[in-house]
């Protein structure tokens, strides 16, 4: 599990280098990561089309003298739609792998699964505050969940500065 929180801290570093493409860090309450922190960027020189994004978030207990936590990754593809460069209509769809492990059982469970999302992206366009709200229907072996949303809280860098 450190080896991924190193491997996810160094990609988001190289990415965050790169100066060309629009990127963002946000808090998401909901959605594929449950609660989770995210770095998301635009493929691309424009703040507009496809991106990508990937998280991680988890939760642990407590119960009757066992320990047991929860570790979400949602990774992720999305495709912005907007024309004022502020306000976006996001469509997404990604995988979210699932670890949880147990200090009472030595046994770890892991499973993964899919998302979609269908949402609103405020995110200006010379970088700052950026607020997410959506619907991510979730599928997998538990069956599907149509009703499953979420928001985020963030901050976007920079500018994309498009390309002519």
């Amino acid at each position: 599990m450190r080896k991924l929180f190193v491997l996810l801290i160094t990609v988001s570093i190289n990415l965050l280098s790169e100066a060309q493409s629009a990127k963002s860090v946000n808090f998401e309450l909901g959605g594929p990561g449950l609660a989770s922190f995210n770095f998301d960027t635009r493929f691309g020189p424009k703040e507009d089309g496809i991106g990508g994004r990937i998280g991680i978030g988890g939760f642990s207990l407590r119960a009757d003298g066992d320990n047991v936590t929860v570790l979400f990754i949602p990774i992720g593809v999305n495709y912005l739609i907007g024309k004022d460069q502020r306000n976006y209509f996001e469509l997404g769809a990604g995988v979210t792998p699932v670890i949880a492990s147990s200090s009472f059982d030595s046994d770890n469970f892991s499973t993964t699964f899919g998302h979609v999302l269908f949402g609103y992206r405020m995110q200006p366009k010379d970088g700052g505050f950026t607020f997410r709200a959506f619907v991510s229907p979730v599928f997998g072996e538990f069956g599907f969940i149509p009703y499953f949303g979420g928001v985020s809280f963030g901050y976007k860098f920079g500018s994309g500065k498009e390309k002519k």
